[in-house]
């Protein structure tokens, strides 16, 4: 299950921790035998452009995709449930699981938010792993479509979550739905699905990693 734990780093905010473990994670990548041959040479792509790239520009690109709007958020009840109080239950009841397994988030991040869950899974048996993100998969073809269709590498990583779960993967000819046209000030100007800190809409560019760890006795 080191799978998860590779695509969940690649998958959160570029620092320069993340892009000094970029070969160890390649070697975790190539290994994987559920990923086909051309999931893993497009994965080995992506981390290549993250590893010669200057860091500033992948930030301000990561940022772009995944912290502007919603088409490519990765928080995932965002694109289920928008900001309404369905969002909140549900992100409830992912919290519960992760306490029942006994994790807990080790920073003030929804419990929604892509990367946590990956980190979260690739400590549960693969059967978990399988029917949580299938339950999802709809969500991570639609995400990996939009940024297939913008020409980012960062596509492989819905194709290789769809292909590890053994799910239909991404169409190549699928066109984005378009999105609603909304200003950044609209969209952070919207009611959370909860009051307080704990349970903020989006999170600051700044942000390092997410982990989740052991909870003590």
């Amino acid at each position: 299950m080191r799978i998860l734990k590779a695509l969940s780093a690649v998958l959160s905010y570029p620092t320069e921790e993340l892009v000094a473990a970029l070969p160890e994670i390649n070697e975790v990548l190539a290994r994987e035998a559920r990923l086909p041959e051309l999931v893993r040479v497009r994965l080995i792509a992506l981390t290549g452009e993250l590893l010669t790239s200057d860091l500033l520009d992948i930030q301000e690109r990561y940022v772009g995709l995944f912290d502007r709007g919603r088409a490519t958020a990765l928080h995932l009840f965002e694109h289920v449930h928008g900001e309404s109080r369905d969002r909140g239950q549900a992100m409830v009841d992912l919290k519960e699981l992760y306490a029942r397994a006994g994790f807990e988030l080790t920073a003030r991040e929804l419990p929604d938010y892509l990367p946590a869950m990956l980190e979260f899974l690739s400590h549960r048996p693969y059967e978990e792993a399988q029917e949580l993100l299938g339950d999802c998969a709809h969500i991570l073809r639609a995400i990996g479509e939009r940024l297939q269709a913008s020409g980012s590498r960062y596509a492989a990583v819905f194709a290789a979550l769809l292909a590890f779960i053994g799910a239909e993967g991404l169409n190549p000819d699928a066109r984005p739905q378009p999105q609603p046209e909304q200003s950044l000030d609209e969209e952070w100007a919207e009611a959370p699905a909860f009051a307080g800190a704990a349970c903020t809409a989006g999170r600051t560019p700044a942000q390092s990693v997410i982990r989740l760890v052991k909870r003590t006795a």
